[in-house]
């Protein structure tokens, strides 16, 4: 189920669900963290494009909730760099144009290196055979979905990110990401095969406990990402 239909299930039963003791603000909080889940996700399947103004009433209207909660969401966003708010106090799609996306691929091969090699050891096993499952699944199905292409994304280098033992570094890992994120790579369903065959790569080396593996298998995939868009902006 998409955030948008879980939020307008929400929005549609509020009232039924909430207690009688609840404080006013509980129902307004989980409209708002909805709102959020639901942009992200219309951002990250391009329903929202870069550098598209956001038009709060009729957003408000696809999502089935008041302005309030809707803006309360794109505060939160514009603090994650996923929306930028302009002097009319009209909000855009953070838009991010090629030179921007291949410095932070540089940055990001850089310290995700780093942040691989410190997380080897850290990484609970469960989580990592979760991760390792959820990429042969994904190899395995017949249909290319690509919120389940980002999510498998975001799993596999978070192991590394969150078990890092470094919260500055997985704060900078995390913003750059945002940025690489909004780029629309041209052909994304070609990287499906290649980032699945890099992500396992890195998964041997972590799961082998090799910090100069898993810090080479990082910065290959990295630069791999870089020049697949290269070939494909030529």
């Amino acid at each position: 189920m998409h955030a948008t239909d879980a939020l307008k299930i929400s929005r549609t039963g509020q009232d039924h669900e909430a207690r009688p003791d609840e404080p006013g603000q509980v129902a307004g909080l989980n409209l708002s963290n909805l709102a959020y889940r639901a942009i992200s996700e219309m951002i990250r399947d391009r329903r929202l494009k870069g550098g598209e103004q956001i038009v709060e009433a009729r957003l408000a209207d696809v999502l089935g909730i008041s302005r309030t909660p809707l803006r309360e969401a794109l505060q939160r966003l514009e603090g994650e760099g996923l929306v930028r708010k302009f002097a009319n106090r009209s909000y855009i799609v953070r838009a991010v144009e090629l030179a921007e996306y291949l410095q932070a691929l540089k940055v990001r091969e850089l310290l995700e290196g780093e942040a691989a090699a410190l997380a080897v050891g850290q990484i609970p096993r469960d989580l990592m055979a979760r991760v390792r499952c959820e990429i042969e699944e994904l190899r395995a199905s017949t249909s290319y979905h690509t919120h389940s292409h980002w999510q498998s994304d975001d799993n596999l280098h978070g192991l590394y990110i969150e078990h890092c033992s470094n919260p500055v570094m997985t704060e900078f890992i995390h913003a750059l990401r945002v940025t690489t994120r909004l780029f629309e790579i041209a052909r994304l369903k070609d990287r499906l095969e290649p980032d699945s065959v890099e992500h396992l790569a890195i998964l041997a080396a972590l799961e082998a406990g090799d910090a100069k593996a898993a810090r080479q298998t990082v910065v290959a995939h990295i630069r791999s990402l870089k020049e697949f868009t290269l070939a494909t902006v030529r």
